[in-house]
């Protein structure tokens, strides 16, 4: 490969980013950050599901990085009986998306090796293994995983002479999107900026150069990104109906 990784294409180390305040989230989020919001009737918060998740896909581990309420993740991860083992780093100063990113990949075990990294705020589930496979196969930099969420509200298709032929709840968007799941080679880290926000920087760089994949998620793979109280609700109906 010549992104420099040795032996190994499928990555057993990955960073979760965990330092969002989650104003959207409040009252949830008024003592605990977002990552610790609990989804209902799972007696678990999410960051708790996406680390099962990860230890699932073969990770063994994992580099979570705090920010508001650092303390009360910490608290929590410490005592928590977890599936991997765990490094916490707390941002002294905010550093932007791109450098907490990097910060928090500078404490990972196997720095010559692949890594995952996701959202904090994430929900999922699909195979990180067939990720890490289309990105190897692509010899990418970067992999995103893109998702197709649905649109919350109802949409309305009508014919070309303008009538109303349909009402669809809540349609798939006809847009992908960054699903906030990543899969990064070990010389991605240096290209991160130390200060500011590599969607707007590194990401645009690697797609002029084609080095940044998408990973369309399969069908039938579960996501959502918790920002909202309704969020929390429709991943309780969805999981709810996963079990049954």
């Amino acid at each position: 490969m010549t992104t420099g990784d040795t032996h190994t294409a499928q990555p057993t180390q990955a960073v979760v980013l965990a330092g969002g305040q989650g104003s959207r989230l409040r009252p949830y989020t008024d003592d605990r950050p977002k990552p610790m919001v609990e989804i209902p009737g799972t007696g678990t918060p999410i960051i708790g599901h996406q680390l099962a998740w990860l230890a699932a896909e073969g990770v063994t581990d994992a580099v979570v990085s705090c920010g508001h309420l650092a303390e009360v993740l910490q608290d929590w991860l410490d005592t928590a009986d977890l599936p991997l083992k765990v490094t916490t780093v707390v941002e002294t100063e905010p550093l932007g998306r791109g450098g907490g990113l990097k910060y928090a990949a500078a404490h990972l075990p196997h720095p010559d090796q692949p890594w995952y990294a996701t959202n904090g705020d994430i929900w999922t589930r699909f195979s990180l293994r067939d990720m890490a496979a289309f990105h190897a196969e692509r010899d990418a930099t970067a992999t995103l995983a893109l998702a197709r969420p649905r649109i919350p509200w109802g949409a309305v298709e009508t014919d070309a002479f303008g009538h109303i032929t349909d009402f669809i709840e809540a349609p798939p968007s006809p847009y992908l999107i960054n699903a906030g799941v990543y899969v990064f080679s070990s010389a991605f880290t240096a290209l991160l900026p130390d200060l500011g926000d590599h969607e707007r920087t590194t990401f645009p760089r690697l797609a002029r150069e084609k080095r940044l994949a998408g990973f369309p998620l399969p069908q039938g793979a579960y996501w959502r990104a918790i920002d909202t109280a309704k969020d929390l609700t429709e991943a309780a109906k969805e999981l709810s109906a996963r079990n049954r």
